[in-house]
């Protein structure tokens, strides 16, 4: 279903989620108070207009509260972040999400309102730091602050042309296989108890942080 984005502030955050939208045929607004940033996203964006979000009168005027979400990405500017999503919850915004500079401004981010709140560098400094020290796990995203997604390859003997029941998996890591990666193209979304696992499979694998942490401690043996 195609839905209505706003997106304020074009810096490298709300500049890749304004392509991301676009790429799956969403309605984007564009807004930044930087007239070369808005030029750059001129054609790339549904519309990309020069304002200060921070005046009321103007959000009003580009009917930000007619939007399905609006993403409030802006940068250093803590202030202007806030002040921006206080301002989007009061006209009736359904869905906001915010990004958030450290825990503090989260903290006051989801108090003015936001929805959603997330941490960009945060995020990929400890999806980074996880790439760093394993050898299997090649993804890693947090869900909250105890449980996160997972993708880890196969590379316990153990684990090979063994069904997941064989492995007795849910049992013994208490985590979810959601789907496994094969080759290039094959992906098994929901694999069943006798769906039997390959030597550099990938596991998407939800679940407790130590639980993934245990489970890719597994693959280095």
């Amino acid at each position: 279903m195609r839905k209505s984005f706003a997106i304020i502030g074009l810096g490298r955050f709300g500049g890749s989620v304004c392509r991301e939208l676009i790429k799956s045929d969403q309605e984007v607004l564009a807004i930044d108070s930087c007239e070369d940033r808005v030029n750059e996203y001129m054609n790339v964006a549904t519309h990309a207009v020069v304002a200060n979000a921070q005046d009321e009168a103007t959000l009003r005027s580009l009917g930000l509260r007619n939007f399905d979400h609006v993403i409030v990405a802006i940068g250093e500017d803590i202030q202007a972040s806030i002040l921006v999503t206080l301002m989007a919850k009061e006209m009736g915004v359904p869905r906001i999400t915010a990004k958030a500079q450290n825990e503090y401004h989260a903290r006051v981010l989801d108090k003015v309102g936001a929805d959603t709140v997330v941490h960009p560098e945060r995020d990929m400094g400890i999806r980074l730091g996880h790439k760093l020290t394993s050898n299997n796990m090649l993804d890693f995203i947090e869900l909250s602050e105890d449980y996160s997604l997972a993708e880890v390859i196969v590379t316990n003997k153990k684990f090979y042309n063994r069904t997941i029941e064989e492995i007795n998996f849910r049992q013994h890591f208490n985590l979810t296989i959601v789907a496994i990666r094969r080759g290039k193209n094959e992906l098994i979304v929901s694999p069943p108890a006798n769906q039997m696992i390959l030597e550099n499979d990938i596991l998407l694998v939800v679940g407790h942080n130590d639980n993934v942490d245990y489970l890719d401690d597994k693959m280095n043996r």
